[in-house]
């Protein structure tokens, strides 16, 4: 039963209906990104999953991997930290299974993604101050997360951040699709990374296809992946406060960390060329991209992996206010980076 008196019915076995939508997303090329005729870039639109994002695969994957293992039985409550997405589909997936879902997030969780986690019928916690220790959020949630380990009878984890089911999701599903829609390997793959599960899994994927493509890891400014300096992020959805245990397993071909104020640039150029609303690590990517495609020889094939729909950001990134007060730069000067960037 839950807190409002519902009966659960659970259902362990994998459930098909909305889960069967998940992958096989759409790879698209864009003609209109880059005034460089002569490069080729694709993009993976994982906003084509059920709950717009790629972390549809990812819940999948750690839900599949949970039942298996014996750690998800009848009885049981799924506690989890998350910026939004994966929040959002396990919120999906614990509701088609009958298993309660407590999600803790922090302040700078999208308004909207939090509705929709709750419309899923997902108990909400919002942890208020950053780790004393840290001064990071995502150390909050994650000791949030233990005490309500502690707190909630029956309570179990799938913690994100060290299950390496996410590996087998993105080597299975996202980077086995690029390569199958292409018909051979790229020459650059651009990934944002948070727990390095995405990037991680397309890594392992292209070592056994013996593949020559370089991954190239794109972190926010602030983040400590990879040996990177702690600093203020305002951007949810990449970058992390604390060191992943999957990061231990990822080793990327190179990092590149984009600041706040690119990211929302980046994802402006991208709706405003190619017509995709997409969110802040999308955006991230594209500003990653456009900053040296100038350097790139002639020739050379891209894929950006595109992680969510911005529809979720239309209330931060996409609007001027929200920018000029966050990251202190105005609608003008906005603009004229984005037109710098080709």
């Amino acid at each position: 039963m839950d807190k409002v008196g519902r009966m659960y019915a659970p259902n362990i076995s994998s459930p098909m209906g909305i889960r069967s939508t998940v992958g096989d997303t759409p790879l698209v090329r864009l003609d209109r990104l880059t005034s460089r005729e002569d490069i080729t870039v694709w993009a993976k639109l994982e906003e084509f999953n059920p709950g717009s994002s790629t972390k549809d695969r990812t819940a999948a994957a750690l839900v599949d991997q949970g039942i298996s293992s014996g750690l998800l039985t009848e009885g049981v409550s799924i506690v989890e930290s998350s910026s939004g997405n994966l929040g959002i589909a396990l919120s999906r997936e614990c509701l088609l299974h009958g298993w309660p879902f407590h999600c803790v997030v922090d302040p700078r969780a999208n308004a909207r993604t939090v509705a929709i986690m709750k419309a899923f019928g997902a108990v909400v916690h919002m942890v208020e101050e950053p780790d004393p220790l840290t001064g990071d959020w995502l150390a909050a949630r994650r000791n949030k997360v233990q005490e309500l380990l502690k707190e909630i009878p029956c309570a179990v984890t799938l913690d994100q951040y060290s299950n390496r089911a996410a590996f087998e999701a993105h080597s299975e599903g996202t980077m086995r699709e690029i390569l199958d829609t292409l018909g051979h390997a790229p020459d650059l793959l651009f990934v944002a990374m948070s727990t390095t599960g995405t990037i991680g899994g397309c890594i392992k994927r292209l070592k056994e296809e013996k593949a020559a493509t370089r991954a190239l890891g794109v972190d926010a400014e602030g983040s400590v992946l990879f040996g990177g300096s702690r600093g203020t992020r305002n951007l949810p959805g990449f970058g992390a406060g604390v060191s992943p245990d999957l990061e231990r397993d990822v080793a990327p071909d190179e990092i590149i960390r984009v600041a706040d104020v690119d990211s929302v640039v980046g994802a402006r150029a991208l709706v405003h060329r190619e017509g995709i609303l997409a969110g802040a690590s999308a955006g991230a990517v594209t500003a990653a991209l456009l900053q040296r495609i100038h350097e790139l020889p002639s020739g050379t094939e891209v894929v950006l992996i595109l992680h969510d729909s911005g529809a979720a950001y239309v209330e931060t990134i996409y609007d001027d206010e929200w920018v000029h007060s966050t990251l202190n730069i105005d609608a003008a000067e906005l603009a004229r980076r984005e037109a710098a960037l080709r």
